[in-house]
């Protein structure tokens, strides 16, 4: 487990929609350096969850503090002030700007304050990055779907972040595509030093690359530990992977 400073924190976070409550007092504690996965059955909360830790949606209860500060009920940009960016799962580009305008986009959401990322300190440099350089002059609506993935990321990473949410970024993705994505997310981590945290249906492909994993359940944690401990849980087993955790171990 990492040992770096604690960047994002959910202290019992509840999301309640009406009479169906959504996210049921989770706790999470993310630490500078961290790779972690979230895994979880459709309608588990996850989306919901990172909704909450984002800013994009008030928690009904809990606290939600990001770099130390709290930030409970606070705006998206306020998040991204201190160091939270994410992705949605249906990318949220702006199709008639450049893929470079949407990068400096990204970059003017958060203001310019903020310590630039080493080695993505540019439009050109995050593009590069993620294999959209020769594109960085055309329209988002000339790029297919799964390149219009790795542009929201680049919006994301253009706010200057210490906490990455990935929301599904895969989805969609051919094998080849899906196993491309998990490696450039390793790689934000290990040549950029950004804290990533993915949700992802591709259970299969996450385990292999994430070193610490959440399970949400009916909105609540059922297991927080590493890929190992998770697939041999039996509540996780029970609750969801099955025959898939399986496949895994």
């Amino acid at each position: 487990m990492a040992e770096g400073p604690i960047l994002l924190e959910a202290r019992e976070v509840t999301v309640r929609f009406g009479g169906l409550t959504a996210v049921d007092a989770v706790c999470m504690q993310l630490r500078a350096g961290e790779l972690v996965g979230i895994i979880g059955p459709n309608g588990a909360g996850k989306t919901t969850f990172f909704n909450a830790v984002s800013g994009v949606v008030a928690p009904t209860s809990g606290h939600l503090f990001a770099e130390g500060v709290d930030l409970t009920g606070r705006g998206p940009h306020l998040y991204a002030a201190h160091g939270v960016a994410r992705t949605f799962q249906t990318p949220r580009v702006m199709v008639d700007m450049t893929l470079t305008d949407n990068v400096r986009f990204g970059m003017e959401f958060a203001g310019r304050r903020r310590e630039p990322i080493a080695g993505l300190r540019s439009e050109h440099e995050i593009l590069d990055m993620l294999g959209l350089a020769s594109l960085a002059d055309r329209p988002a609506s000339d790029v297919t779907p799964s390149q219009q993935r790795l542009l929201e990321i680049g919006m994301a990473l253009g706010t200057r972040p210490r906490v990455l949410l990935l929301d599904e970024v895969a989805a969609g993705l051919t094998e080849a595509e899906v196993d491309a994505m998990a490696r450039r997310i390793r790689r934000l981590r290990d040549e950029h030093g950004l804290t990533v945290v993915w949700i992802e249906h591709a259970v299969t492909t996450l385990l292999k690359y994430v070193e610490r994993v959440l399970v949400l359940h009916q909105g609540r944690k059922i297991a927080d530990g590493t890929p190992g401990e998770v697939v041999r849980n039996a509540e996780v087993v029970e609750a969801y992977l099955g025959d898939e955790m399986v496949e895994v171990e």
